[in-house]
């Protein structure tokens, strides 16, 4: 037994590398939109709307995808669907930088890029690690999110300068082709789905937070957790959580340098708004290791409120930088805690399902959103109204989030929990 957890803790370390530098180019995917807007629209003379509106699609199949990956990971675990995902995704960069009609920019970006980054992105990986650690498990995953974080802060200057010294078709062919080398290899000779994949036993109980067990094969499905308020209050802060982060992602550059800003400085905010996601993470696993995922969350809609009303009323270089240091902070907090509160809630069992959907949700808020950011800003002249709108949504989430009744919602489980506590492994 003892070898055993030897070869699985050591393995799991693998698992979280890989998981990292997945996750270190899906997110310099997803920000390559944010700082290559402009560039597209100055080429092709395209409205803010217009170039939103192929954000969106690429959001709605992208979070379609999610539910499905999330079935498929249960069913077959996550080599394949990295390796299939990551097809789509380098053929949907590559012939991105070959468009030459705003058709061929939905086609490339919003349906084939958006396929592949559900199954390379922060849903899958997130809960694949989770399956790998019993105690712990609120830092392995922020570790191995923490490749978001730094892909972030390294990347966004990169296709910023590339943008700016070769063109933004050269970052797109760039970063395709790299993900399609480095994806292909890390699926293929590292990624495991659960440690019964490697001939060792996979242990019957993780922990659910609070120090109690609870076994992996237990659980409710998709249809008994939404008959739970719990579910749809987290449902609906999640919506509210997409639609700020990719209000960010998607338009702070543009936000910026219609300010004056110049392009380069305002990619330098976001690749700093990026490595700032990096501490928020490694704050929220812990800590909800410790105190439940539940109070991270609201706290971190009560900071968006505060920060959308500040931005409201300051626009200047340090505002904006505080505004993209803070925020940034927020930005990744609900990814490590999603799967971990799904998994108290609901348990394991249908795991990958369950945090499919709720990340569909997330996703799609941050398309609709985005789009409407555009339609805002194309009538109106600026950002203003969309910041307000968004100060009125963190407020509303804030509210959802202390709601849910975090324990627990299975059948019996408060009167199981009250008669045992199992162990958790290392």
């Amino acid at each position: 037994m003892g070898k055993t957890e030897d070869k699985r803790r050591l393995y799991s370390r693998y698992i979280v590398g890989a998981s990292f530098l997945i996750l270190f180019f899906y997110t310099g995917a997803q920000y390559a939109f944010g700082v290559m807007f402009k560039p597209v629209i100055r080429e092709f003379g395209w409205s803010r709307s217009a170039v939103s509106l192929v954000f969106l699609v690429n959001m709605v199949v992208f979070a379609i995808a999610l539910t499905i990956v999330g079935r498929l990971y249960d069913r077959f675990g996550p080599k394949w669907i990295i390796i299939i995902s990551t097809l789509f995704l380098s053929a949907g960069f590559v012939l991105t930088s070959f468009i030459q009609s705003l058709g061929q920019f939905f086609f490339s970006y919003g349906i084939l890029a958006a396929l592949g980054l559900a199954g390379t992105g922060v849903p899958l990986i997130s809960t694949l690690v989770s399956k790998w650690f019993d105690r712990g498990r609120g830092l392995a995953i922020s570790l191995s999110l923490a490749g978001s974080s730094v892909g972030a802060f390294v990347l966004v200057r990169l296709l910023s300068l590339f943008s700016v010294s070769y063109g933004w078709r050269t970052s797109y062919l760039f970063l395709g082709l790299v993900m399609l080398l480095v994806n292909s290899l890390l699926a293929i000779f590292v990624i495991k789905g659960d440690p019964h994949h490697l001939g060792m036993a996979e242990e019957t109980v993780h922990s659910d937070g609070d120090g109690h067990g609870v076994k992996s094969t237990a659980g409710l499905g998709l249809r008994q957790a939404m008959a739970t308020r719990s579910f749809w209050l987290f449902l609906a802060t999640m919506f509210v959580c997409g639609s700020g982060d990719y209000l960010a992602t998607s338009h702070f550059i543009n936000f910026a340098t219609d300010i004056g800003v110049s392009p380069m400085t305002a990619g330098a905010m976001m690749s700093w708004y990026g490595l700032l996601s990096l501490a928020g993470m490694l704050v929220a696993g812990p800590a909800a290791d410790r105190i439940g995922s539940k109070m991270p969350i609201v706290l971190t809609f009560v900071l968006r409120f505060l920060l959308y009303i500040f931005i409201v009323q300051y626009k200047n270089v340090p505002s904006l930088y505080a505004f993209a240091l803070l925020f940034g902070f927020t930005h990744l907090i609900t990814a490590p805690l999603t799967p971990m509160l799904m998994g108290r809630l609901y348990g394991f069992r249908q795991i990958g399902l369950l945090t499919g959907v709720v990340n569909t949700i997330h996703f799609l808020g941050g398309g609709l959103f985005t789009y409407a950011s555009g339609v805002i800003f194309d009538r109106t002249g600026s950002y203003q109204t969309a910041f307000i709108v968004s100060a009125a949504l963190a407020a509303t989430a804030a509210l959802c989030s202390s709601l849910i009744a975090e324990k627990s919602h299975a059948p019996g489980a408060e009167a199981a929990e009250g008669r045992a506590s199992f162990p958790t492994a290392s």
